[in-house]
């Protein structure tokens, strides 16, 4: 799974590998700054030294616009990266969805397919700049800052372990339990848009049947249900703050207490126990990013997971390694052809057929709804391959054509009209993407429909 997802970061490497550069640079500005204060009380403050007060306080106006300028280019570099990638998954996604045999598209839903493009692209994408930026930044920040506070006084320092310690584990159960529940969020959304979808495409038969009502309901269920799941998940999530607030005051008290007696002992100075309570909300906030971070991660790992199975899903249909391209005649043939829709013989919904039909005839196929009439004719064209058996174009079997040869040679004509965004010019020229206009007027007038599309504005 990350492979096929780190294989569509393609031109955004550059910006990919400059973004965590750039996030540490910012935490080594940041960590000098609390050393810098430390230096100006001591050195300068309680000294009376002036001199010293303006050079240190000048370095830390350098460092504070070091760190400036490293986050502006962290952030700019994390945001082109991320909506890059993002970019890059959607029309990879695009691209194979188009290669996919009828076969394919069974293991997917219209909504299932609609939600992976969106939702959960936009999860991985803030997942994505979250890993690039706060996921090299926090934990840096939490090295540097504890280190910093081992150099002024280890054994204040060790206050900030034992914290940290205690904190984890409590992160850890609390991000453990909301995982479970964002896990199973995500498929939700499927039947929320499967809903959608259902409901504006046949607005009209919901409307002529009085079904508003009953499609309102049904929405309001599958929104009911993300919302539940994502309320559990968020119960756990909150205690988060709580948690992260109480540790940070418990360390600020017991710092101030001990670094009180410290001083008075003058095994501290003041700065130091400045730089101490700034390390301390460094060490801390950096272990609240980390928690956030984990519970980013969980919700974008559902997300993930059927991104890769849309990318890594390759078509049943290939062409030959010397496909035939040009289709001699008109003749069709069905020799001993079974055919299934669940590669099991058993469950075939054709059996046997034998069938020729030469240039030129006219042919009828009658039966009842839901008698394979459609199977059938999709075999000519190979939107499905044969179970069993043969079916032949032309004196060839439609498994040996290239595939884009033989379905533009030969024509179906689907029972369910579809009309596809823009002009009536560009729906007819789905026949034929270099017909001229004068071409598509000739076979307008040809179906008679050219009367009312000339009315059209």
């Amino acid at each position: 799974m990350i492979k096929t997802l780190a294989a569509q970061i393609k031109e955004f490497k550059k910006e990919s590998v400059l973004t965590p550069i750039f996030m540490v640079l910012e935490v080594v500005f940041e960590t000098l700054i609390p050393l810098m204060m430390a230096s100006i009380i001591d050195d300068g403050v309680e000294a009376g030294n002036m001199r010293h007060i303006y050079m240190v306080g000048g370095c830390m106006i350098a460092a504070a616009l070091g760190g400036l300028f490293c986050g502006i280019m962290g952030g700019k570099f994390g945001a082109r990266a991320s909506t890059g990638f993002a970019r890059n998954l959607r029309q990879a996604m695009f691209d194979n969805i188009q290669s996919f045999s009828f076969s394919n598209l069974d293991k997917f839903s219209t909504a299932g397919l609609v939600t992976r493009l969106t939702t959960d692209v936009t999860n991985v994408q803030m997942a994505y700049q979250m890993l690039l930026r706060i996921c090299f930044r926090a934990p840096v920040s939490m090295i540097c800052a504890m280190s910093m506070a081992y150099f002024i006084n280890a054994r204040l320092a060790s206050v900030y372990m034992v914290a940290l310690v205690l904190l984890a584990i409590v992160l850890f159960f609390i991000i453990r339990r909301a995982m479970k529940y964002f896990q199973l969020a995500f498929p939700k959304y499927d039947e929320l848009n499967a809903s959608v979808q259902e409901n504006v495409s046949a607005i009209r038969v919901v409307k002529a049947y009085v079904r508003e009502d009953y499609e309102t309901s049904k929405l309001k269920k599958a929104s009911q249900a993300i919302y539940d799941i994502f309320l559990k998940a968020e119960k756990n999530v909150v205690l988060n703050m709580p948690v992260m607030q109480f540790t940070v005051y418990t360390c600020i008290l017991l710092i101030s207490w001990l670094g009180a007696k410290m001083i008075v002992h003058s095994e501290l100075t003041t700065g130091e126990l400045m730089s101490l309570m700034t390390y301390c909300m460094n060490i801390l906030m950096s272990l609240m990013m980390v928690a956030m971070i984990f519970v980013m991660m969980s919700m974008s790992i559902a997300s993930a997971r059927r991104i890769s199975e849309v990318l890594e899903e390759k078509s049943d249909l290939t062409n030959p390694d010397n496909p035939i391209y040009d289709v001699p005649n008109g003749d069709i043939e069905f020799r001993n052809v079974d055919f299934s829709y669940y590669k099991d013989e058993s469950k075939a919904v054709l059996r046997d057929i034998n069938l020729k039909i030469k240039a030129g005839e006219t042919v009828g196929i009658l039966g009842g709804t839901g008698s394979s009439k459609t199977s059938l004719v999709n075999l000519i064209s190979r939107l499905y391959d044969v179970t069993k058996g043969s079916v032949l174009v032309g004196g060839h079997d439609v498994r040996e054509y290239d595939m884009d040869s033989l379905r533009n040679q030969v024509a179906v004509v689907l029972q369910k009209n579809v009309l596809f965004s823009g002009t009536v010019l560009d729906n007819l020229r789905w026949g034929d993407a270099n017909a001229t206009e004068e071409e598509c007027r000739r076979v307008c007038r040809l179906a008679c429909a050219d009367e009312f599309i000339e009315q059209m504005p």
